[in-house]
């Protein structure tokens, strides 16, 4: 990679402008909504056993579906240098970023239903991009067909079970724990007497 694509994969932004404005990030603080997950994690497809005390800011735009499908993204993609962004607060940032060692973003990661467009920006910022959708998956492929992605064939599409995110809204409180545990793309979501379940399924990338 050179010098100048360096550069740009460091700033993870689908405009390529990587400041930052205190005023924005003042505001967020300010108006969002401070939610704390505790999370017991057992991830046996990936190997990753760990406990998290997440928090996440969500802002008065973000609907609680979105929130809970962040939340699970998060604990789904847990690796070194992962981190939640400015999200919805940021129509410039995805919802969750890999960074390396050296600050350059390794992987961007969607929640919900982007438009084309602003997949095709991240495959140029980012080496790996990711979208869990929580809505209808037919739905999203379709508004997704014929246009232009790049590197579209590398792009990586998941469906969270949209009974599983449902029965965690209703349960969605400011701080929540549960177990959660992930055999065969099958979650499991242990929270106080009661047990969760759903599948997340890999969609197949849409044609050109």
């Amino acid at each position: 990679m050179n010098v100048a694509e360096d550069d740009h994969a460091l700033q993870c932004t689908v405009s390529g402008v990587g400041s930052r404005d205190s005023r924005k990030e003042s505001a967020l603080a300010l108006t969002a909504t401070i939610h704390r997950f505790d999370i017991d994690l057992a991830d046996a497809d990936r190997q990753v056993y760990e406990t998290l005390g997440l928090q996440a800011a969500r802002h008065p735009s973000e609907s609680a579906p979105h929130l809970i499908a962040r939340v699970l993204a998060y604990a789904l993609e847990l690796t070194e240098g992962i981190a939640f962004s400015r999200g919805v607060s940021d129509a410039e940032e995805p919802a969750i970023v890999v960074r390396d060692l050296t600050g350059a973003c390794r992987a961007w990661i969607e929640v919900g239903t982007p438009e084309a467009a602003r997949l095709h920006r991240a495959g140029k910022v980012s080496p790996r991009v990711a979208v869990y959708a929580h809505k209808d998956p037919a739905r999203f492929l379709s508004r997704l067909a014929g246009e232009r992605i790049h590197r579209v064939h590398a792009l990586e599409l998941y469906a969270l079970d949209r009974d599983l995110i449902a029965g965690l809204v209703a349960r969605l409180d400011r701080r929540m724990a549960f177990a959660l545990a992930v055999v065969e793309r099958e979650l499991f979501v242990s929270i106080g007497d009661d047990t969760l379940s759903g599948r997340i399924d890999r969609l197949p990338v849409p044609d050109r």
